[in-house]
């Protein structure tokens, strides 16, 4: 190579490197900007959540009865203090009282009280729960959430895997036979999507459990369980049929009916028809020209609806008696056990931030039109 050449390559070099600095400074500097915007978005819902879950202070004062209540309650069984005069049980009793409440920080002014617990939701440090224990028997409100999380995400993981190929094939199966009779069924049940997971989920106990008796009334493993691993697996896999279902159900006729929609928009768009001209099979022209383009109006429909999952497991997981994070903010609630409920709306707005996080990731790949950071689309 001659030293012209090198010269004229060396310029062309230093500008597709700056053209990679600059692709990822932008996504870095996106990536950065979503990040802040959805922690803030974080920080104020669950300091909310902290103001709701305490009553502005009122479970507090339920908190400071229950100290005194259950020091009486240990005290009656302690001979030392039985034998104090009348006079200084009182007194002896007030001081441990006080350093109880300086203890959990109650002698602090609320606003105070609810600026820590925030930092401390955030970093879930959350410390030991009143009422409720981890299966371990432990007290800490880590353990309690860390303990659920997996269960849930495998069925809402499950649940939503299904849902998401399920409903995008058979849209696209819809969308090529537009006004058969399937695709008329479909349309008549999809108002079926507007009753909940656990209104379902009550059928198919019902059904599967109660009557025919082949499927578990819920939990999700079988006392005693399985002593093989493959037969714990199968086992976790029988119980998890229903509540998956149920989750399925509430959102499949509808996600069906919305994405058939959209391909049937789509596949009435002039470079379709010119496709089609060419001579390409259904299968390409699907694929290609009408699934692509739709990608990410579904991958917007889907995380909403994956929202919309998550805020629900609640109810879901406790008529199924699923151990995850569902059921454990339920009894929390039960309780009114202030710290386990702020822990799980933390890790339920984590989740929903990473969601939202990711999407506009998903955008990029689909859709080559789309670039993080940028302030133009190229059409």
């Amino acid at each position: 190579m001659s030293v012209d050449s090198q010269a004229l390559q060396q310029p062309v070099e230093v500008k597709k490197e700056s053209r990679r600095e600059s692709a990822f400074s932008r996504i870095a500097k996106y990536s950065g900007g979503r990040i802040v915007s959805l922690f803030i978005t974080v920080v104020i819902g669950v300091y909310l959540t902290i103001l709701i879950a305490n009553m502005g202070g009122y479970v507090d004062q339920i908190r400071k009865g229950q100290i005194r209540d259950n020091l009486y309650a240990r005290l009656g069984n302690d001979q030392t203090y039985k034998q104090l005069p009348e006079s200084e049980k009182k007194t002896y009793a007030d001081a441990l009282i006080e350093l109880e409440e300086k203890r959990l920080g109650l002698d602090q002014p609320f606003i105070l009280r609810s600026l820590r617990f925030l930092w401390d939701a955030l970093s879930m440090n959350l410390g030991r729960a009143q009422f409720m224990s981890s299966d371990t028997g432990s007290r800490q409100v880590r353990l309690i959430i860390t303990e659920r999380l997996g269960t849930t995400l495998l069925l809402m993981g499950t649940a939503n895997l299904f849902l998401f190929f399920s409903s995008i094939l058979i849209a696209l199966g819809l969308s090529r036979s537009y006004g058969s009779f399937l695709d008329r069924f479909f349309i008549a049940l999809s108002p079926t999507s507007a009753m909940p997971a656990w209104f379902y989920g009550i059928f198919l106990i019902l059904i599967f459990a109660a009557v025919l008796k082949i499927l578990p009334f819920g939990g999700m493993i079988d006392s005693p369980p399985p002593k093989t691993t493959i037969g714990y697996a199968l086992n976790v896999l029988k119980h998890l049929i229903l509540p998956a279902s149920s989750l399925f159900i509430s959102s499949f006729f509808s996600s069906v009916y919305n994405w058939r929609t959209f391909f049937l928009i789509f596949s009435s768009e002039d470079y379709v028809e010119m496709a089609k001209a060419k001579g390409l099979t259904d299968q390409m022209v699907q694929r290609r020209y009408i699934l692509r383009p739709t990608l990410p109006t579904i991958i917007t429909s889907f995380s909403l609806l994956l929202i919309g999952m998550w805020t629900g497991a609640i109810i879901t997981e406790t008529v199924f008696t699923w151990p995850g994070l569902g059921q454990v903010t339920y009894q929390a609630i039960g309780f009114n056990d202030t710290a386990v409920i702020v822990g799980t709306t933390i890790i339920f707005a984590y989740l929903l931030a990473l969601t939202v996080f990711l999407l506009d990731f998903f955008y990029a790949l689909v859709d080559p039109r789309v670039k993080l950071g940028g302030s133009q689309q190229r059409s």
